[in-house]
């Protein structure tokens, strides 16, 4: 037997419990790494399969990017994009034809069903509509998180989605890390007896949460969704489904304590550009965050050939959001915001939501009846409190583009892997975020949030 067979036969005894896995490497005593192996429902594909991206910025281009990657499995034919600088761009990596670039997702319907999918990865409030036009004229979708901004909107692309038959797969990417996946698999297999309680904890990181949710596209909650639903719908998603059960009530409490006009410091302007006196002692300078460090730029649009690049970023935080002062934005999102959840079988969660932390990757804490586990994306300690001995897994993905740098722990491209697959063999079985599974989580989030604004425990009814 070759190593690789070798390899593909081992198990991992936690208690009386076996949990198979596919082991690539021991590291240590009781220290493992892994990948997820290949699906063995995936087919090889006669051609690939064709898809219209509705919004060509970061998410589109990380989906996008699988396709350029992987161009056996899914060729990008078409792009919506109304800035014409991403629209250029994306057209060119995948070489779409001219009459096959369109300024709006509305011209992307005016013409015939011309491909087998719309990847729609436009900000939260342009999702429903395009959603179910393309449901509609035969498309299967892939949706990008969340849903809609109303409970109204989610359900009914639900219900479109099973009238028409179409695969809807929401891009619930945590459940395609690798990390996650062995994480609801130990779970399954009891390596912890019954779970009890869960702590999750997300924490957003300083700076990127000035850069999206104080200064970016989603620092008004009215004109985009939630924060709870914008960042966080991923953590109440995964948690629900690596135990498996269904949540019954949740509370929430949070709220916009520092990014406000009375915390600004004496001496700020109204811009970082504008002479401010205390800048460079500032954690939340755009200068230093965008200039200095070149830190999350790819939102400003800045042609890859600029000669003074610099220069150029400066110009843009003269006009735009990203150089504003981050206490004297129009922003209302939460910077935290914490809930309680209880679920089905007397599980109980807590969740919590951070923007001021110096760091980012999700941590989860799961509580067992004979066990428990502790990790942070990077690994996943199990403890046996039979043998009192610890078993550690390091999940490996892909070092690609659109895994590493994308905070899902491989994720984004294990869904396209999944998608491409499904739309192939038209069985949404292949997929484990599919609308049916993603709505719970969803509705879990719109009623977190009237928790928080009405101080009231709330039913999470599906």
């Amino acid at each position: 037997m070759n190593r690789r067979n070798l390899l593909k036969t081992l198990s991992l005894s936690l208690g009386a419990t076996v949990v198979s896995t596919d082991v690539l490497a021991r590291l240590a005593e009781n220290t493992y790494s892994y990948r997820i192996p290949e699906n063995p429902l995936h087919k090889p594909l006669d051609k690939p399969i064709t898809a219209i991206t509705c919004g060509a910025g970061n998410r589109g281009t990380v989906y996008g990017n699988f396709a350029a990657n992987f161009p056996d499995q899914i060729k990008i034919i078409g792009v919506a994009e109304p800035v014409p600088f991403r629209n250029e761009r994306y057209a060119k990596k995948h070489n779409i034809a001219d009459a096959n670039r369109f300024n709006t997702w509305e011209d992307v319907f005016k013409k015939p069903k011309m491909a087998d999918a719309v990847i729609i990865s436009m900000p939260d409030n342009l999702h429903y509509e395009p959603c179910m036009q393309a449901l509609k004229m035969g498309y299967d979708v892939l949706l990008e998180k969340p849903i809609a901004p109303t409970e109204k909107e989610c359900r009914d692309i639900l219900a479109l989605a099973k009238k028409t038959g179409r695969i809807v797969a929401v891009c619930h990417v945590l459940r395609y890390a690798p990390y996650f996946v062995k994480m609801k698999e130990l779970i399954a297999k009891g390596a912890i007896g019954e779970v009890i309680s869960i702590q999750h904890f997300e924490p957003i990181e300083h700076t990127h949460m000035a850069h999206s949710y104080v200064r970016g596209n989603w620092h008004n909650s009215k004109e985009t969704t939630p924060i709870i639903l914008a960042k966080s719908c991923h953590d109440l998603d995964i948690m629900k489904w690596v135990i498996n059960k269904k949540a019954k009530r949740i509370v929430a409490m949070g709220d916009l304590k520092w990014f406000k006009k009375e915390n600004a410091p004496e001496g700020s302007t109204a811009r970082c550009t504008d002479g401010c006196a205390v800048e460079r002692a500032c954690p939340y300078s755009a200068i230093k965050e965008y200039v200095d460090r070149n830190s999350r730029t790819s939102v400003l649009d800045i042609p890859e050939n600029t000669t003074d690049r610099k220069a150029a970023i400066r110009e843009k935080l003269k006009t735009s959001d990203y150089g504003r002062c981050v206490y004297r934005m129009d922003n209302d999102q939460p910077d935290h915001y914490i809930t309680s959840i209880q679920f089905s079988d007397s599980v109980t969660a807590n969740f919590s939501m951070e923007a001021f932390t110096s760091y980012h990757d999700r941590r989860t804490r799961i509580m067992g009846s004979m066990g428990d586990m502790v990790g942070d994306m990077t690994e996943l300690v199990v403890h046996d409190f039979k043998t009192r001995q610890e078993t550690k897994f390091i999940p490996k993905a892909e070092d690609v583009d659109g895994y590493k740098n994308s905070g899902h722990g491989g994720g984004d491209w294990l869904l396209v892997r999944d998608f491409v697959q499904a739309v192939a063999q038209q069985n949404p079985a292949l997929l484990t975020s599919t609308i049916d599974e993603s709505i719970e989580s969803h509705i879990m989030g719109f009623m977190a949030e009237s928790s928080r604004k009405n101080g009231k425990v709330m039913d999470v009814k599906i």
